[in-house]
């Protein structure tokens, strides 16, 4: 090699360049991007672990909300739901039953107690709609009239058929001693209908099942559905058996002679959860409300 060429690979090798302005330009116009895109995504993080937070937040305070509502106001809700359940005031106390109790030892029925008393009453269930027949209701029916327990039947009433297909279908079905409680109608649902409907399809089963058995028939509803549907006081006339489940008293201030008051009770002879109930009076008061005793009134 050359002593020229020596040189020159010296000097290309040594030396070093100087940037352009416009390389220089590129560089900072590179740094700014990537500062502007740091602060974008540090003000996204932040913003987000802000939301995050509030989120959490919002659904701590729900909670604490909700929970203390039911913890301070409905304590009896949280022990009737899962613990032990606390009977209302009352020494007449009964049960309703269907199918769904399943076979049924009535020996053990007839010796059971709740809460210290004897089952004094049951209400079976009958009829629904204007077709079915529940499928223990003569079994059970019978039973509990042959082990001497005060009995009652019950319609649970259906708005795919009218009023008066379903009060012939409860009557023709039903035969009610004197010794039996009055007939009862269940109504639950709405079934979509209006309540000026609803009122006027369960005044007249009322009124054709009181002309059959010559007594007022009872009337079971929940506590809020009463006083959504059946609030007028055309109903006031038919005793009450009010359902209103794990509350410790009831708000409904009118007259009343029964009150289910939980559907999670335990009987011997049931293996079943099954709806315990109160009567809202003596044992006398009760044979009073009989439908041979109630004619003689």
């Amino acid at each position: 090699m050359n002593k020229v060429s020596k040189n020159t690979q010296r000097q290309t090798v040594g030396s070093k360049r100087k940037p352009t302005s416009a390389g220089r330009a590129a560089g900072h116009s590179a740094k700014g991007r990537k500062g502007k895109n740091t602060s974008v995504s540090s003000l996204f993080n932040r913003v987000g672990s802000r939301l995050f937070w509030i989120v959490i937040a919002a659904i701590t305070l729900i909670l604490i909300v909700f929970v203390g509502k039911v913890v301070i106001d409905r304590p009896f809700s949280i022990i009737a739901r899962y613990g032990a359940i606390k009977y209302p005031n009352g020494d007449v106390r009964g049960i309703d039953i269907s199918h769904y109790q399943r076979e049924i030892d009535w020996e053990k029925l007839q010796n059971a107690q709740i809460n210290g008393v004897p089952v004094r009453f049951i209400f079976v269930k009958a009829t629904e709609g204007s077709d079915l027949l529940d499928e223990n209701f003569n079994e059970n029916f019978y039973q509990a009239h042959k082990h001497g327990i005060t009995r009652g039947a019950y319609h649970f009433f259906s708005v795919k058929s009218t009023a008066k297909a379903q009060a012939r279908w409860f009557c023709k079905m039903v035969w009610l001693d004197d010794d039996d409680l009055p007939p009862v109608l269940d109504i639950e649902t709405d079934g979509g209908l209006p309540p000026y409907q609803l009122r006027a399809q369960a005044l007249q089963w009322l009124d054709l099942v009181e002309k059959h058995y010559g007594v007022p028939p009872i009337l079971y509803t929940s506590y809020a559905f009463r006083r959504k549907y059946l609030y007028t006081p055309e109903f006031d006339r038919y005793p009450y058996w009010i359902a209103h489940y794990y509350v410790d008293s009831l708000r409904y201030k009118g007259e009343w002679k029964f009150w289910q008051h939980t559907d999670r009770g335990t009987v011997d002879g049931i293996d079943y959860k099954v709806d315990l109930n109160v009567f809202n009076g003596s044992y006398d008061d009760l044979m009073k409300l009989t439908i041979g005793a109630t004619r003689k009134q």
